[in-house]
């Protein structure tokens, strides 16, 4: 009896020990995407960071973007429209080349990024 209790605790004790460091190797995997989207701290950060040039509604009308060589995206649009939650964020991610679209990257965190595809789709949604 002794020794089959001892081969267990042998046996269960490195699989407890490998289960718990694959959760801690699994959460640092976990990204934005895997959390509800807030559409009230995306607009937020809209406010702050977009609003300029998308303008109010998301309509490409920004103040700012009045005077950019490359007009702002206006999400209203149906190309803008049939984008994915994911090319959205690789777009505010990265920003597009040979545009005065910049990369967040550093700038918002994973879950403003989503929040803001959120409130931009809420935007788009509002205007048809």
């Amino acid at each position: 009896m002794r020794r089959i209790r001892h081969n267990l605790t042998l046996t269960i004790v490195p699989v407890i020990v490998v289960a718990g460091l694959m959760s801690l190797a699994f959460h640092s995997f976990v990204q934005a995407g895997d959390y509800p989207a807030d559409t009230t701290r995306g607009k937020t950060v809209y406010q702050r960071h977009c609003q300029a040039c998308h303008g109010v509604g998301g309509w490409g009308d920004g103040p700012d973007g009045q005077a950019l060589k490359v007009a702002p995206a206006n999400f209203h649009r149906f190309s803008s429209f049939l984008k994915s939650d994911e090319e959205l964020l690789r777009t505010i991610e990265h920003g597009v080349v040979f545009s005065p679209m910049h990369s967040w990257r550093g700038q918002l965190t994973d879950g403003e990024m989503q929040d803001v595809v959120s409130h931009i789709r809420l935007l788009a949604q509002q205007g048809r």
